[in-house]
């Protein structure tokens, strides 16, 4: 039996399920239509436009060329670290060059040294005995001993860097070359590109600003985030900091090479003029001896001149007091039986000493020749001394002017190493006395 309800303030008379169910009804239709509304009004802000296809690929288009930008801001980076590398490759190169160059020299420096010791061996036996040029000349060879060693050490630290530097230089090639492929729709100039400097973490970043303008116009952003699948890889960032560090490394050997250099000219300069002036020193001294020993020669020519005229004189004297050869040209008051003489004798005891006195005389008279032989003899013997050692001085001159002006003439190194260049008897030298001066000129 159907039970009276109240509807709206009246009563109804229908079943009270059957109400509630249409009710129900009635809310779930008003519920999906709210949803539905704001699903609508959702819709209208979330929901694709009907031309996403093209927006979508505006979008993507966009990136990409945001991409190729970035990506072109690292290449540029790239190649001017590449340019920066060169750079430094050609200066290092240049320096390298230097220190062939002053090895070549300081090896021409020794075979001059070596050449003007092998040639003062030429010298006479008298004056081998080791002087002071001999040791300036041993003091240059060593020193240029040391300054070749030098040399070389630092040449072989430039070599080595040379080819880090060209290992960095390849691998920045690559690594632009690999991030170049993706430029192909792109200019690949920029307006302007401001310089780029590393932090202390190694992150590259730009100065002053972080926005360039491209070649169409538009503003661009360097891109410094280390990204392996981004425009600044790993790699490059590892290519760049090695170039880097190259680079400041090739500075600083550039510097201390050309400070070498110029320190090692000096030495050079300094010891070839110290030998130049030990060896004009010497010849200074031989010719100061050369002149006393002329002197001598010709006080000792005097003497000789004097001790003959002197031997000749004694010599007629001892003649004199022999008298004449021949007895028929004794004259009677030269006779010792003359009548003076006969007539002293007659009384005994009288004896007269002429005899004994003439006797001694020419005794003393032949003693005297014979002193004044020997003293002759000895002067000449001197003499040929005097005279070979004066030959040797002028000879001893002779090399050592030789030396002095070899070594004067190849203070440029401008000269070729070899046999080919020598001179006659195989020494570098064109000795005006046949280039051999040794004890068999005596």
């Amino acid at each position: 039996m159907a039970t009276a309800t109240s509807m709206m303030g009246k009563a109804v008379i229908g079943p009270a399920n059957w109400s509630n169910a249409t009710v129900k009804d009635v809310l779930m239709s008003d519920g999906l239509c709210r949803r539905s509304n704001k699903s609508c009004t959702l819709g209208k802000k979330l929901d694709p436009l009907p031309h996403v296809r093209e927006i979508i690929r505006e979008i993507s288009n966009n990136e990409a060329q945001r991409y190729f930008r970035q990506t072109r801001n690292v290449v540029s980076i790239l190649r001017e670290s590449m340019a920066d590398t060169n750079e430094e490759i050609k200066s290092l190169t240049r320096g390298k060059e230097a220190l062939e160059k002053i090895i070549e020299h300081t090896r021409k420096d020794i075979q001059l040294n070596k050449d003007n010791v092998e040639y003062r061996t030429n010298r006479p036996p008298r004056e081998l005995p080791k002087d002071g040029a001999d040791d300036l000349l041993f003091a240059e060879k060593q020193t240029l001993l040391n300054i070749k060693k030098s040399m070389e050490s630092q040449l072989k630290i430039v070599q080595q860097h040379l080819q880090v530097l060209s290992v960095a230089r390849r691998d920045l090639k690559a690594v632009t070359q690999e991030r170049s492929h993706v430029l192909d729709l792109i200019c690949h100039e920029t307006i302007s590109c401001p310089k780029t400097a590393m932090t202390h973490r190694g992150t590259l970043v730009t100065t002053p600003h972080r926005m360039t303008v491209s070649a169409d116009g538009e503003r661009e952003e360097r891109y410094n985030i280390i990204d392996p699948l981004g425009p600044y890889t790993p790699e490059v960032d590892r290519c760049l900091l090695t170039a880097k560090d190259a680079q400041i490394r090739s500075a600083i050997l550039r510097r201390e090479t050309a400070e070498m250099i110029d320190k090692t000219e000096r030495i050079q300069r300094a010891v070839h003029q110290s030998v130049n002036d030990g060896v004009v020193q010497k010849i200074a001294e031989t010719v100061t001896l050369k002149e006393r020993l002329v002197h001598a020669s010709a006080v000792n020519r005097d003497s000789t001149h004097k001790s003959q005229r002197w031997y000749d004189a004694t010599e007629l004297g001892w003649h004199y007091t022999q008298g004449p050869v021949s007895s028929s040209d004794i004259t009677t008051r030269e006779k010792l039986t003359r009548p003076v003489i006969r007539m002293y004798h007659r009384h005994p005891g009288n004896e007269l000493p002429e005899a004994s006195e003439l006797g001694k005389g020419s005794d003393t008279l032949l003693e005297s020749l014979r002193n004044t032989s020997r003293n002759i003899a000895m002067l000449k013997l001197t003499k040929l001394h005097l005279k070979d050692n004066i030959r040797g001085k002028n000879l001893a001159i002779n090399v050592d002017g030789d030396v002095v002006r070899e070594r004067r003439r190849k203070a440029n190194h401008r000269w070729a190493m070899g046999s080919a260049f020598d001179g006659p008897f195989g020494s570098p030298y064109a000795s005006s006395f046949g280039g051999t001066c040794g004890s068999s000129a005596f």
